[in-house]
């Protein structure tokens, strides 16, 4: 019976067909024709071309222009892939937008665009605050490494944020990526961000509060503590700290020349208390939050 069986699941197995076994969508059109291109015969040239007709003939756009920016991150095309985006965009549906923008975030940190990026990212903030991401649902689903999960409205602010604060590092701008980091971790904490909090400290001298952040990476505390990524980056963090201890107390840095943080980042965070929705809109936690650091963050 045992034996019987297994013929049975096998048989069924040999029968699935080839687009189901490949992971590639079925039919003969070019978007098709790209993916076969991209996933079975491996060659990102060809899919690129394939993925250009389908735009062009208006089959699958919104995946395809997605799908053709990947690829050409992939290959270091990345400004042809921002480009493509740009002018294409408006081919694309309304609930594809998000995606696009997630897509030109990525391509924006690997050619060290960090204005555009966080312009990007303030205008990804401000529908959250509208009420609009996810197309107005509290939750989306997502997809790492083949498996798919549910993100909820919490998690995406949290991300957004943890991103911002990184290119506020990357400008030399420590006094708003630390502030920025405090909330990423008051919504939704975890030691990469805690990492990132610690080292903004570190540069502007005050090693008190950077231990302080560290130690919960340290003592296991937060999410993701565990990691080796993480333990290592702490232990690295540790000891720059303990170096910066026996020297002499550092000075605030000064800002990078023609940024200050009057200007930059708390007019969006003026932004977002008084422009970015009427007083009766869907206002989120996490903005009534940033609201009550108006003042701090004037100072």
């Amino acid at each position: 019976m045992e034996g019987g069986l297994m013929k049975m699941v096998k048989k069924e197995t040999e029968k699935e067909p080839f687009h189901v076994i490949h992971k590639v969508p079925s039919g003969d059109g070019p978007y098709v024709r790209a993916k076969h291109a991209q996933l079975v015969q491996k060659d990102p040239e060809a899919a690129i071309v394939w993925f250009w007709k389908a735009i062009n003939a208006g089959d699958r756009v919104d995946s395809a222009l997605k799908d053709m920016a990947v690829v050409m991150k992939q290959l270091d095309r990345t400004e042809e892939a921002i480009e493509a985006i740009k002018s294409f965009r408006g081919l694309c549906q309304k609930q594809a937008q998000e995606s696009l923008d997630n897509v030109l975030i990525d391509l924006y940190k690997k050619c060290g665009k960090v204005d555009e990026q966080i312009k990007l990212l303030k205008h990804k903030l401000r529908l959250i605050y509208l009420g609009e991401a996810f197309n107005g649902k509290p939750t989306k689903t997502a997809r790492s490494h083949g498996k798919k999960f549910q993100v909820s409205v919490k998690q995406e602010t949290s991300r957004i944020l943890g991103n911002l604060g990184w290119a506020y590092m990357q400008k030399g701008n420590y006094m708003a990526a630390e502030v920025v980091y405090r909330k990423a971790q008051m919504i939704d904490p975890d030691s990469n961000k805690a990492c990132n909090l610690c080292h903004c400290l570190i540069k502007q001298g005050r090693y008190d509060e950077a231990h302080s952040v560290l130690w919960d990476v340290l003592q296991h505390k937060l999410p993701g503590s565990d990691d080796l990524k993480s333990r290592n980056r702490a232990e690295e963090l540790l000891l720059e700290l303990q170096e910066s201890w026996q020297s002499l107390p550092l000075l605030m840095p000064n800002l990078p020349a023609g940024l200050t943080f009057e200007d930059d980042f708390v007019e969006v965070l003026e932004r977002v208390m008084n422009e970015w929705a009427p007083a009766r809109s869907r206002r989120l936690p996490i903005f009534e939050q940033i609201s009550q650091l108006r003042d701090q963050l004037a100072c």
